[in-house]
């Protein structure tokens, strides 16, 4: 059973498709659950990377996950362009489902320069997440 409200917004997922191609090519959905950013990835059989258990796809997975967290700090910082990743650090918890699977993010420090976001992905269990990471960002220079 899922324990996830996600509200799905057609403009930020259209707006994520334009900065980052590749999160259109996952099917990467944004959104909000009772008012904070959300994202989801649907399952499509094309992200699966083994088929025999099946799993979604390791490589793809940290790609889901990277992208959640630039577009969560482009949005909440109300940047101009998008930040720089300067590390990105992601343990695989649990094996992912073919299903759909969430993420949050939450921005740990922000200052001039440089940014830090931690990010959660789960599927049917909000307490039970499959990925977790932590991300470095070059914020861009003042306009």
């Amino acid at each position: 059973m899922n324990n996830t409200l996600f509200t799905l917004s057609r403009e930020l997922t259209a707006e994520a498709a334009d900065l980052i191609p590749y999160t259109g090519f996952i099917g990467l959905q944004c959104g909000e659950s009772n008012g904070n950013p959300l994202f989801a990835l649907p399952y499509k059989r094309e992200n699966i990377g083994n088929v025999f258990l099946p799993a979604l796809h390791g490589g793809m997975l940290g790609g889901f996950i990277e992208s959640c967290a630039v577009l969560f700090l482009y949005r909440q910082a109300g940047l101009a362009e998008l930040p720089k990743m300067i590390d990105f650090s992601l343990d695989y918890l649990r094996s992912g489902k073919p299903e759909t699977t969430y993420a949050r993010c939450s921005l740990t420090r922000q200052g001039s320069r440089i940014a830090n976001v931690a990010v959660e992905a789960w599927q049917s269990d909000s307490a039970k997440p499959i990925v977790v990471a932590r991300c470095h960002f070059q914020m861009p220079a003042a306009q």
